[in-house]
């Protein structure tokens, strides 16, 4: 590789891209003074978004994170009726959560006092295997809340999901906070499941720097929302509370750049999918595949570009907690050897979201996959054997440089590192 040089400027996985209309409408709540967590911008962002992605309700909110937080305590609400002040909505049930995703996904869930228990991924979506799924209703018939992620900006089989939550009587939370732009039959992600939630985070396809939306068809729902993302103050002449509340609402300042950035959010779907199909091509000699998009159900919107190496083309690789170690062999490469490559060259690539079946956080709590098993043995992932989907994934997968400002001359310089990389 010495014919090739570090990029003096960092080509990183993803960040915000900016356009011009976002410091106006700043602009305008500053010289409006609105600058607090009411205001136009809030009001068109909900408007705009709610009706870009089909439902009849949308909510904005601090953060993805708070989305996810709120709908999952509304859902426990509507399941199991209001708890003691002391106690969450969920406290004492079980909730079947994505396995292969961002730990905001979970996080909630415990926030109010649910058991997750982790659904295994499936190679065809990378997502939640819909067979575990039936695999875990026979085995917690109790069990009815659904958490579900698209992970990457790639749908799952969400309407799959959908009929075995029906049979179920289980209710969705959607985590679309990935995706949003994508759609699986002409439907948004976001409008699939019973609640909806995206994020508008720094790394995401369009952003806010924060913020999040909740997302809903009920007015019910959509009002209980902005009252608890406001500190559930009651309509009285002082503060009047009679519920816990969250400082949750976003800020109107947060909004006008949201608003800047809606306007572009299909240009950077397709920015997103130059860069996907120019990774997938210059991939074609090589071992490994790219994560499964637009295979026939879904349209995504490429949020990450990422490849998985063929079990052959492996080379030795060890992961502990926070440390890796690989052996280089003539012909193999390893997610480690790629990524340590990468970064040696000014570039950002990362790992796939480690499964939380294997976070140290979750480690007692249930996996089911969808042969009916559960969690493998220790030894298994150090060696990089395990059979579980997610962690095979996980073993063998990265995230490539993603960032819709790459240019094709950067991304060709990539490419060529990676296929050093498997000499």
């Amino acid at each position: 590789m010495q014919d090739i040089k570090p990029f003096q400027n960092k080509v990183w996985l993803a960040t915000p891209t900016m356009h011009g209309d976002e410091i106006k409408y700043v602009q305008e709540a500053y010289e409006t003074n609105w600058m607090s967590t009411v205001g136009e911008n809030i009001n068109k962002v909900e408007e705009q978004l709610a009706r870009y992605i089909g439902v009849r309700y949308a909510v904005a909110l601090a953060s993805g994170t708070a989305a996810l937080h709120i709908a999952i305590k509304l859902a426990g609400e509507r399941l199991y009726g209001k708890p003691q002040v002391s106690q969450g909505a969920l406290a004492g049930h079980k909730v079947f959560c994505s396995d292969v995703t961002f730990s905001a996904t979970v996080n909630p869930v415990t926030y109010e006092g649910g058991e997750p228990v982790f659904i295994d991924t499936e190679y065809d979506t990378w997502n939640m295997d819909p067979e575990a799924l039936e695999k875990a209703f026979e085995i917690y018939p109790d069990v009815r809340l659904i958490v579900v992620a698209h992970l990457y900006g790639s749908p799952a089989k969400i309407l799959k999901i959908k009929e075995i939550a029906k049979k179920h009587n289980a209710l969705i939370v959607e985590d679309a906070a990935e995706s949003l732009g994508a759609s699986v039959r002409q439907i948004q992600t976001g409008a699939l499941g019973d609640y909806g939630c995206i994020s508008f985070n720094g790394n995401k396809i369009i952003t806010g720097s924060s913020g999040g939306m909740f997302l809903t068809n009920s007015e019910h729902d959509a009002n209980k929302v902005r009252k608890w993302s406001t500190q559930a103050r009651e309509n009285a002449p002082w503060y009047q509370h009679e519920e816990i509340g969250y400082n949750y609402r976003m800020s109107n300042v947060i909004a006008g750049v949201v608003r800047g950035q809606i306007p572009y959010l299909e240009d950077h779907i397709e920015q997103k999918k130059a860069i996907y199909e120019r990774y997938k091509e210059g991939f074609e000699s090589l071992p490994v595949r790219m994560n499964p998009y637009g295979e026939g159900f879904a349209n995504p919107n490429y949020w990450l570009s990422c490849m998985i190496i063929n079990p052959e083309a492996m080379c030795k690789q060890v992961r502990g907690e926070q440390d890796a170690l690989y052996i280089s062999e003539p012909g193999k490469s390893c997610p480690t050897e790629i990524l340590e490559t990468l970064a040696k060259y000014n570039a950002e690539g990362r790992p796939i979201w480690k499964p939380m079946h294997m976070q140290p956080i979750f480690r007692n709590h249930a996996f089911i996959a969808k042969d009916g098993n559960g969690r493998a043995n220790t030894n298994a992932y150090i060696a990089g054997e395990s059979t579980d989907v997610g962690v095979d994934i996980f073993n063998r997968g990265l995230c490539l440089p993603s960032d819709n400002k790459m240019t094709p001359a950067e991304q060709d310089v990539i490419i060529k590192l990676i296929h050093e990389c498997f000499k």
